[in-house]
């Protein structure tokens, strides 16, 4: 079993920036990704041989969670400030260890918030109330 002092992909969260705000540190991060469009094509009479004829690159949006906490607060004016003058901007993600050091970070272009959604109070039910931020870019810088 792999040690998570000694293994930083063990105990990874998130730290999230934008062009103009630091948005803080988050739990999970999923939907960091791309699709290609691709068209398949046989040619000739080689039945085993096929041309994969790529098309557009499709990026997935980004899902971001965590509990709620004082940096929900810069959620909240990032997302007051785009809404006022909505332009996309530059994103960075980084990965980091239980030491706070970055294992990757991911650059991107063109971010504009698609989703958040704020926790749900039930005072008959103990729970982490919790914040998701969902995401859309054009690309990796």
């Amino acid at each position: 079993m792999a040690d998570p002092l000694t293994d930083p992909a063990l105990s990874v969260y998130f730290e999230v920036s934008l062009d103009t705000a630091a948005l803080g540190q988050w739990s999970t991060c999923s939907g960091l990704g791309l699709e290609i469009e691709h068209d398949p094509k046989a040619t000739g009479s080689v039945s085993t041989f096929m041309h994969h004829f790529t098309g557009r690159i499709k990026y997935t949006n980004l899902t971001l969670s965590r509990p709620v906490c004082p940096d929900t607060s810069k959620v909240m004016t990032w997302l007051s400030t785009f809404s006022s003058m909505p332009v996309p901007g530059t994103a960075s993600v980084a990965a980091l260890d239980t030491e706070g050091n970055p294992i990757m970070t991911w650059e991107l272009y063109g971010v504009v918030p698609v989703k958040w959604t704020g926790p749900s109070f039930d005072s008959s039910n103990l729970q982490i109330a919790t914040e998701t931020l969902e995401l859309a870019y054009t690309g990796f810088l």
